[in-house]
């Protein structure tokens, strides 16, 4: 072994060293091997930009159902590199008020799902997709003291589309009834049902979907449920209140420029607007035997 003089002049083998402190490591450290040091801090300031400088404004027009065609404009991200504006933009839901698609207050209680399918220049072309009711609309029709029957059915239009309908109802008194309550029996609220469903299939099946949006439009549906249902229980406030889009045929953008075809005037609105006129011309017209003259 070999050996040194400590500073106490006492003899130490060389493995028995005293050990330097850690201060002095430390300090003599090559430069590089710690990567924190080299790290800059967390959070550094970032450079500020406006992210609106990166988006485009397209139109969103609406189909030849409703009167007004021009429905709106959203934002999307200009293209850069491989994201395709486009592609962005197609698929994309807008959900809008009837009463601003029609220029009609009265139907604001309605909202039209519209969903983009093609891109021509600067305007998204949309197509049907849906239907609902506000909730505050919904929520004005339940009371007490009657009897609240809803139905849903899936339909297959003829253009291929499939739908799910969902009905809503509610019992009124019987003419010169004095009792304050309407309710129905568990026996009613299944024909009533019943009817519902087919009425909605028969409706539904034996047109295609522009035909289809302009039935839901003046209500049509509603009013040839109640008249069924007049031999069962009166009923009152009778709506389609939510259509689903379940599955879309194949694309086809001949049928689509179809119903875009006419973009530039608004005839084919007032059209729609006449023929909802017309359906609820008829109906006043029709009365039932044994009804006491609600239809």
């Amino acid at each position: 072994l070999c050996y040194r003089w400590d500073r106490r002049h006492t003899l130490l083998p060389l493995t028995e060293q005293p050990r330097s402190p850690p201060e002095v490591l430390r300090g003599t450290m090559a430069v590089g091997k710690n990567k924190r040091l080299t790290k800059s801090k967390k959070g550094g300031k970032k450079k500020a930009v406006d992210v609106f400088l990166k988006k485009e404004w397209y139109e969103i027009k609406a189909p030849s159902m409703f009167s007004v065609r021009n429905a709106g404009k959203t934002l999307v991200t200009r293209t850069q590199g491989t994201k395709i504006a486009s592609d962005s933009l197609r698929g994309r839901v807008f959900e809008i008020s009837l009463g601003d698609l029609n220029n009609d207050e009265d139907q604001t209680y309605r909202k039209i799902k519209l969903v983009c399918e093609d891109i021509q220049g600067y305007n998204c072309l949309t197509n049907f997709h849906g239907m609902d009711m506000t909730r505050d609309k919904l929520a004005s029709l339940i009371k007490k003291w009657q009897t609240l029957v809803e139905g849903n059915v899936d339909v297959k239009t003829t253009d291929g589309y499939t739908l799910r309908m969902f009905a809503i109802g509610f019992t009124t008194k019987m003419p010169n009834q004095i009792a304050k309550m309407c309710y129905a029996n568990s026996a009613q609220v299944r024909a009533i049902r019943k009817k519902m469903v087919d009425v909605m299939r028969e409706e539904a099946s034996k047109c295609d979907l522009k035909e289809l949006v302009l039935k839901l439009i003046p209500e049509y549906m509603g009013g040839e449920i109640e008249k069924a249902c007049a031999g069962v229980f009166p009923l009152q406030n009778v709506f389609v209140r939510k259509v689903k889009v379940l599955k879309k045929p194949k694309f086809d953008l001949v049928k689509l420029m179809e119903l875009h075809a006419d973009a530039g005037n608004e005839d084919a609105g007032a059209k729609a607007d006449a023929e909802a006129e017309d359906v609820d011309a008829a109906d006043k017209n029709i009365t039932v035997a044994g009804s006491g003259g609600r239809l």
